[in-house]
């Protein structure tokens, strides 16, 4: 049987108070502001969370047999995080998406499983997204 691929793009930027240093999850949000406690952030001002993605996209996240990469660049720098799906995922945060390296699932999980949390993205990469005028685009893959 072929396995089947979705893909869903997702645009943010930098901010100064990027850290990065959160060592079991990595985040991405909607809000344009973001505190010095936001350890786990590495991109705000996203222009999807995860009530934006598409039902299809969604679903496919709930697959058993689910893989998902996630890929953030930023002025030329890639990073691959490793993760997987869960049929209990909710989908349903309004300004948020979270990657875990546990299994837990909240209404803010895109992913579970993870292979990389924010401590362990390059730190060139980091130095980047510290920049508020720097744009990423974090490409969501799902495999099934």
């Amino acid at each position: 049987m072929s396995k089947k691929t979705l893909i869903e793009e997702v645009t943010a930027n930098g901010h100064e108070n990027i850290k990065a240093i959160h060592t079991t999850t990595l985040e991405i949000t909607k809000e344009k502001t973001l505190s010095r406690r936001g350890d786990c952030i590495i991109a705000v001002g996203a222009d999807k969370a995860l009530n934006d993605l598409s039902d299809d996209f969604k679903e496919s996240l709930r697959k058993p047999n689910a893989r998902i990469i996630l890929t953030i660049e930023a002025d030329g720098i890639k990073e691959q995080i490793n993760a997987c799906g869960s049929l209990n995922l909710i989908l349903t945060h309004q300004s948020d998406m979270v990657v875990r390296k546990s299994s837990y699932v909240d209404d803010r999980t895109l992913a579970v499983n993870a292979d990389k949390a924010a401590c362990d993205l390059q730190r060139d990469l980091v130095g980047k997204l510290k920049n508020p005028h720097q744009k990423a685009r974090i490409t969501v893959r799902v495999t099934f």
